[in-house]
């Protein structure tokens, strides 16, 4: 990201959501973006999966101009290259753990078998249960392996821990810790929660659209050590 600003209007109300953000993400590389509400995160993480456009600067990806990109080569982009995980899941009520992993696997170029993602989250025996019979840590496991079925180079978290309590929290940190090890996704994680931080490369804070710091661990903390 060079200089990304982006201002929202309402009205006669202008928002400035990001103000002059210059960032690099390293390939395989695990980040945390912390920050309180409306200091710029998920705008942040939105700009860098292709599903927003900032209002000025650039934003490339290994050479590639997303800012300058069309609507088809930005689907292109986030259907190849980006694995999202929101806060509240978004499975399909009617689709079983399995088919809502199938959802991706149909669509892209080389996918995991839905069977080996759901394994990877320690969900093989959730495969054929719908989401209704299952707990709130479960399904979000059961997007993050929708998410990697794509063998997505970058991994987008945006609160993936924000409605689940501690204990199935940490399995949701342990799967995602476990694809950027394993699998070697460059990944960035958004929270509030600052606990989080100790499991990621580098930690940075945000407020207001800007850079607050950054910071670097000096080892990753295992997921199973995070208390909040």
């Amino acid at each position: 990201m060079r200089d990304v600003t982006k201002v929202y209007v309402m009205g006669e109300v202008e928002v400035h959501a990001l103000r002059g953000i210059t960032l690099d993400f390293e390939d395989g590389g695990f980040t945390v973006l912390l920050g309180p509400s409306g200091s710029g995160k998920s705008t942040l993480l939105n700009i860098l999966g292709g599903l927003d456009t900032p209002t000025d600067g650039r934003v490339l990806y290994r050479g590639q101009d997303l800012t300058r990109a069309d609507e088809r080569a930005l689907t292109r982009y986030r259907r190849r290259r980006v694995g999202f995980v929101f806060q509240f899941y978004n499975l399909i009520p009617s689709l079983t753990a399995r088919e809502n992993v199938e959802l991706v696997t149909e669509i892209s170029d080389d996918p995991l078998p839905a069977a080996e993602a759901l394994d990877i989250v320690g969900l093989s025996n959730r495969a054929d249960h719908f989401p209704s019979q299952m707990s709130g840590g479960e399904q979000q496991r059961v997007a993050i392996a929708r998410a990697i079925a794509k063998r997505p180079d970058i991994l987008l978290c945006d609160e993936p821990t924000g409605a689940l309590d501690i204990s199935t929290g940490i399995q949701v940190l342990e799967a995602i810790a476990r694809v950027n090890v394993e699998y070697g996704a460059t990944t960035a994680v958004i929270t509030h929660n600052a606990a989080i931080a100790r499991i990621a490369d580098r930690v940075i804070s945000l407020a207001d659209g800007q850079i607050a710091r950054e910071r670097f661990n000096a080892t990753r903390a295992a997921a199973s050590s995070i208390e909040w």
